[in-house]
């Protein structure tokens, strides 16, 4: 009895009893109400366990590789899913979501090609709401980013809230929650507006008892408060502070009501049950039944699907937008798990030859395949549970700095389902860790590893080396796009935009100083530090409003869209875009709504010997007056579009400053003083022309910031990983080594020994990832419309610093069994 379990299960119990110390009465009776087969469960539980613990201990160089490997892992892909989550989640909060659509409008020109714009009239809505019974509401709302932010004041206390003008069912579509007021009611009448609760709170220290009160807007006008808002989730794409009734609105900008011009934003609340297709066919039309044209044509599409997928070709297909990058993410983040994944099976498998005697002992007297199996996934599920706690803290310590790449909020504050996401990549993360060397340790032979013969097959061989290739064949993958991606950001910055943007500044032009335009921009220039300044209708980085125009010899078909820029004079030459023909705008030449177009513009039109000539905008006739040579007002993903430039003081909402570029901080500081004695009661916000070109790439700047720390988690675990299978290799081929040194040969030749099966791998790896590299990297690179060659040397460069790793690491285990004695070697075990 002493070496066996009796069948009863006593044996059993006295030994947990004693092993467990539990000398309470009360727990022995416990422990005899258990059955024979909970207490084989428990006993075969306990076994694994400490035999777990045991190997950990014993191999602690590899468990120590994997654990660093496979938190690192972890907490990249802890990461990305946090921000995957988030993103995913965009928009998707409203209660309605499944039948809330954004209406888009598609704008053919003649040259087949399609634009697609989330820009429409701003009567659409009510027509749509009128005229088709599938929509249980409708509203229009213009964009948050189309005004500079508000001044609201009461008293002596001012806030800038950044707002919005919508229609009366705005609220019934959007699940934006009201703590006060009735959402039937609150923009019933154009002296109404809605503000949020931190809004609320910045001029009244409370929510409560608003309703009914004025609140001043831009020191012009008062509103009365007729709904309290919940402030905007993070979640949501359309961002506020306040919100106004349309028709406010339609005070301040007729013009967008217009059926021929396209403006505010509309959207529509579907009723149940109503087929998208179907309806898109019945809208189809509805603005060429009002301007006779079809050239427009409109579509309803899922608002939350929007945010992700929002960009569209010329053909008027949708074409990517963020939904790349969370691909991408994902991608990167799975391969980075993968490759940890990888260094637990090759070292696990790599360190049989210390095991073999284990598994044919327990295979000797019984031990069945499956509780082997069982016995090393244990291990697998251990190690990948042990390295989840890691990669928490790592992601709880990190994620303040991963916010400030990510430009997001996320936290650790972790909804159960997020957990359980954690959970089931960990789990998975074992199985597949695990699943190889389970299978590989399991299947041995046990008269053969008694014997001490383990000969590695062929396949295993293939198999381990063809997973280091897949590792450092991603990493090579990494470094090339982490070169690519620098290169091509580092070209956006620097490229010459045609026109010159340093040391440019803009501000809103609000109260007295858009009254006063004249007499502040006079007093302004006379600054120390200012050297020139005008007034625009907005800023020079992005596209901004579009309009049709005519010409003569136009073709009727034609209906391409030109981009306006409205300037007063001197704005023009302040911006050193050069002239190609004709003159810049001139006071004194009279030059109101006259125009100078850029080079696109004129090519697009057909004009020979265009100045002078006259074009019509609307009801207006223009002449032309200048030609600049074509410069970059979009991101540069884009070609240049057709433009021009209009002088129209009136509608220029902008002041822009050139200043010296010495000694800016000072001169900021007597600019701001300058305006807010001018302008007194109104805040001094300014942006340099700079940091709004930055702000069009910052997806771009994050992904190569991102993409920098994933190729050096992914190249680190790859080390990793070669530095325990290099070590494995010289303990194997230890008693080699010493005959070798016995016979003569220098550590230099151990080492190019031990190294040059591991550069053979490496290169393998590098002629395999380098034209895959190639075509990802040129898919990336479509995306830009000015972008950078890639030159060899990207590749080249990225193939030799992996394998200039690979050697640093491999080298040093090397070197260390290079200097072993070789009588240590030569002893038997």
């Amino acid at each position: 009895m002493d070496n066996q379990i009796s069948t009863d299960g006593h044996y059993a119990i006295a030994s947990i009893t004693k092993a467990s110390s539990m000398p309470q009465k009360q727990s022995i009776l416990e422990w005899h109400q258990l059955s024979n087969g909970d207490i084989k469960l428990i006993l075969m539980f306990r076994h694994t366990l400490l035999i777990i613990l045991r190997t950990f201990k014993r191999f602690k160089s590899s468990f120590l590789i994997n654990l660093i490997g496979l938190s690192t892992g972890l907490a990249c892909t802890l990461f990305v899913y946090l921000w995957v989550n988030d993103e995913l989640m965009i928009d998707k909060f409203h209660a309605n979501d499944q039948n809330i659509y954004q209406v888009m409008e598609f704008q053919k020109n003649s040259s087949s090609s399609i634009r697609v714009t989330n820009s429409t009239p701003g009567d659409l809505s009510a027509t749509l709401a009128t005229e088709f019974p599938e929509i249980e509401a409708a509203a229009t709302a213009t964009a948050p980013y189309w005004f500079d932010p508000f001044t609201l004041s009461i008293a002596d206390r001012a806030v800038e809230s950044k707002g919005i003008y919508v229609s009366k069912d705005y609220f019934k579509i959007f699940s934006f929650p009201l703590l006060h007021g009735d959402v039937d009611k609150v923009l019933a009448d154009k002296n109404s507006i809605v503000i949020t609760e931190t809004t609320a709170r910045a001029l009244f220290n409370t929510t409560e008892n608003l309703i009914g009160k004025a609140i001043e807007f831009q020191h012009e006008r008062e509103f009365i408060i007729s709904g309290i808002l919940k402030d905007i989730p993070i979640t949501s794409s359309l961002n506020f502070d306040i919100a106004m009734s349309l028709e406010t609105f339609r005070d301040v900008s007729s013009g967008s009501f217009s059926w021929e011009n396209s403006g505010p934003m509309t959207f529509v609340m579907l009723k149940n049950g109503t087929n998208i297709d179907d309806f898109n066919r019945k809208i189809e039309n509805v603005i060429g039944k009002h301007i006779k044209e079809q050239y427009r044509t409109i579509f309803a599409r899922k608002f939350s699907d929007i945010y992700l997928r929002a960009s569209y070709n010329d053909k008027g297909e949708q074409s990517g937008g963020k939904i790349e990058y969370v691909v991408m993410f994902s991608l990167i983040a799975l391969f980075i798990l993968m490759i940890a994944c990888i260094n637990f099976m090759n070292l696990s498998t790599a360190k049989a030859s210390r095991r073999i005697k284990e598994v044919g002992i327990k295979k000797s007297i019984g031990a069945s395949r499956r509780i082997l199996i069982y016995q090393y996934m244990g291990e697998s599920m251990l190690m990948s549970f042990l390295s989840l706690l890691i990669a928490v803290l790592m992601v709880d310590l990190l994620l303040p700095q991963f916010n400030t790449i990510t430009g997001k909020q996320l936290s650790m504050d972790i909804a159960p389902s997020v957990a359980a996401g954690f959970l089931a990549i960990t789990f998975l993360t074992g199985l597949v860790a695990g699943s190889y060397p389970a299978l590989y340790l399991s299947g041995f032979n046990p008269a053969i590893v008694l014997k001490g013969n383990l000969n590695s097959s062929v396949g295993e061989m293939w198999a381990r080396k063809g997973l280091v290739v897949f590792q450092f064949g991603l990493s090579v993958v990494f470094i090339v796009s982490v070169l690519v991606i620098y290169q091509q950001i580092k070209f956006l910055q620097e490229k010459n935009l045609g026109y010159d943007k340093a040391n440019l500044v803009y501000f809103q032009s609000e109260g007295k100083v858009q009254l006063g335009r004249e007499t502040f921009l006079n007093e302004l220039r006379t600054i120390p530090g200012v050297v020139s300044a005008s007034t625009i209708g907005q800023s020079m980085v992005g596209g901004g409003n579009t309009t049709y125009i005519e010409w003569q010899g136009k073709a009727q078909e034609d209906k391409t869209p030109f981009f306006i820029r409205p300037v007063n004079y001197g704005m023009v030459d302040m911006l050193g875009l050069t002239l190609v023909d004709g003159r810049y705008f001139a006071k004194e030449m009279n030059d109101s709504l006259n125009v100078i177009f850029n080079e696109t513009g004129i090519r697009t039109m057909g004009l020979q010997d265009p100045i002078g000539k006259k074009i019509s905008i609307g009801p207006f006739s223009c002449t032309i007056v200048g030609i600049v040579k074509d410069f970059h007002f979009e991101s540069l993903k884009y070609s240049v579009q057709p433009m021009f430039f209009i002088v129209v003081p009136q509608y220029t909402e902008k002041v822009m400053v050139k200043i010296a570029g010495e000694n800016t901080q000072a001169t900021m500081q007597r600019i701001e003083k300058f305006y807010k004695t001018f302008n007194p009661g109104f805040t001094f916000d300014y942006r340099f022309i700079d940091q709004d070109y930055q702000a069009q790439y910052n997806a771009e700047t994050r992904v190569g910031l991102l993409s920098k720390y994933f190729a050096g988690m992914a190249i680190l675990i790859s080390c990793l990983g070669l530095f325990g299978l290099a070590s494995f290799t010289a303990e194997r081929r230890r008693k080699e080594i010493g005959i070798r040194k016995a016979l003569g040969s220098s550590n230099a030749d151990i080492v190019l020994l031990l190294s040059s099966d591991f550069t053979k791998i490496v290169l393998l790896a590098i002629v395999i990832a380098l034209p895959i590299s190639y075509l990802v990297l040129t898919k990336w690179l479509d995306n830009f419309a000015y972008k950078i060659p890639l030159e060899w040397w990207y590749f080249i460069g990225a193939g030799l610093a992996a394998l200039l790793i690979s050697w640093l690491t491999v080298a040093t285990q090397a070197a260390r069994a290079s200097r072993v004695n070789p009588v240590d070697c030569l002893k038997s075990e």
